[in-house]
């Protein structure tokens, strides 16, 4: 059973220290959260799976850390600047501020129908690069990582000689400003985007579109997202970005609603197309605007025939923030105990726990049972799996019920038996049973079991 309520997951999240609002000793900033100790191991966690499967598992994708601010003639020729804007309407009464489509006629702050008209309001946050401010000193923080991925296409293709199809992968912060950010980090002003561009011959994007479709869905799977819970959304072509063919959202029931989990589109050659130079020399089938500042051919060259084309891209994107408030809802259970009390457990899958073991000693004032227990610690930690805890509080039964709750999938304690027959007792998160283990097998135990 997933949470009842994002109360529940914010309550826990505060906690337990895994996120909280940004800036809050002054009344917080709106659409800005900070990850704690437990949420920035979380959500690592949750971006290096999402590496591994795109980059190490796979043999045709790149992958790519590009800036931050950006260039204006990349979101001007990308048509960021003419469309990455939202509809703002403000009631007259209280002075808030909604997005037209979320309201109907009516404030929800007040209640007042006394309403502006709706007005075009830039998402994107603009800053000016060197000394001084002026037209010419102009940049964005970037709205999405896709641009610097389109822009550094040529670079990548001559430094790794690649041949379609294959792709670029990005994981980094991206900014938009966000009119009325809501429902915790699901939308934020300040968040990390998991995205993938993947360049296939024209006629071969329609089958690769399907491909990812279901590869998506697999790996969301295999992060404990159940697919009971996941809705394929064919978004219909009047909602369609101005870039894209066709697009298929996955849906997914978080506690304050259906939405948007991640995105698979079919940005056909408009990208490229758009930053390229010499594009009438180029079959381009998108209807983009001339561009007479790009420097460089953003096209790849067919070796049979020595024709240029420019590839279709296929788009995978999904926000980390998103996902991390998915995974934590699906891991958050409510169970009854024997003895009438109820646990908080996060059942985490592994690979995504914040906290691999904690290593626990009968009693936090002995040297020798401490002293063990650290140098049991350090040997798990040593693995590389992920971090290891030492749990120094002399109270197993509060220790255990803290790691349920931040979702430790092991609680090893070290007592007066791992002295004399060196061993130690294993606590298994989910089912609750308790195993001996000879210390000199435990490093084995750990290795297989976080395969």
């Amino acid at each position: 059973m997933s949470a009842k309520s994002m109360d529940e997951l914010v309550s826990l999240c505060k906690r337990r220290g895994f996120i909280f609002q940004s800036s809050e000793i002054y009344g917080g900033l709106q659409g800005m959260y900070d990850f704690g100790p437990l949420g920035v191991e979380l959500k690592n966690n949750l971006k290096t799976a999402w590496w591994k499967s795109m980059v190490y598992e796979r043999d045709d994708v790149e992958g790519l850390d590009a800036s931050i601010l950006t260039n204006q003639l990349v979101l001007n020729y990308s048509g960021h600047e003419d469309t990455f804007t939202d509809p703002l309407v403000d009631c007259r009464s209280c002075k808030s501020r909604w997005r037209a489509d979320q309201i109907e006629d009516t404030c929800p702050n007040c209640g007042s129908q006394d309403l502006t008209d709706p007005r075009p309001f830039n998402l994107m946050f603009k800053t000016n690069v060197g000394p001084l401010e002026d037209e010419g000193s102009i940049a964005y923080l970037r709205p999405e990582t896709a641009q610097q991925i389109f822009t550094n296409f040529k670079n990548i293709v001559d430094s790794t000689s690649r041949a379609l199809p294959f792709g670029i992968a990005q994981i980094g912060k991206a900014f938009r400003n966000e009119i009325t950010p809501r429902n915790f980090i699901f939308r934020v002003r300040e968040f990390e985007q998991m995205e993938l561009e993947f360049f296939v011959e024209p006629g071969e994007d329609n089958l690769w579109h399907d491909k990812w479709i279901e590869e998506r869905s697999k790996w969301w799977e295999s992060q404990g997202v159940s697919k009971k819970k996941i809705r394929f959304l064919e978004v219909p072509k009047e909602e369609l970005s101005h870039y894209s063919k066709r697009t298929v959202d996955l849906m997914y029931e978080f506690p304050h609603g259906e939405e948007e989990l991640e995105g698979i589109a079919n940005r056909t050659d408009f990208d490229l197309g758009s930053h390229s130079k010499n594009q009438d020399q180029l079959n381009i089938q998108s209807k983009i605007r001339k561009n007479s500042d790009s420097n460089s051919r953003l096209a790849i060259q067919d070796k049979n025939s020595n024709e240029w084309i420019v590839p279709f891209v296929i788009e995978p994107s999904a926000g980390v923030e998103r996902g991390v408030l998915a995974i934590l809802n699906e891991a958050y259970k409510v169970e009854k105990l024997e003895n009438g009390k109820e646990r908080i457990v996060l059942a985490l899958k592994p690979h995504l726990s914040p906290i691999k073991a904690a290593i626990i000693p009968l009693k936090k004032n002995n040297e020798d049972l401490v002293s063990l227990a650290k140098n049991v610690k350090d040997e798990l930690q040593s693995l590389g799996k992920g971090r290891v805890l030492l749990e120094n509080t002399g109270n197993i039964g509060k220790s255990y019920r803290k790691h349920d709750e931040v979702g430790t999938p092991m609680c090893i304690t070290v007592d007066f038996d791992s002295l004399e027959k060196n061993t130690v007792t294993i606590r298994d998160r989910d089912n609750m049973d308790q195993k001996t283990v000879q210390i000199q097998d435990l490093t084995t135990y750990f290795s297989n079991f976080f395969k």
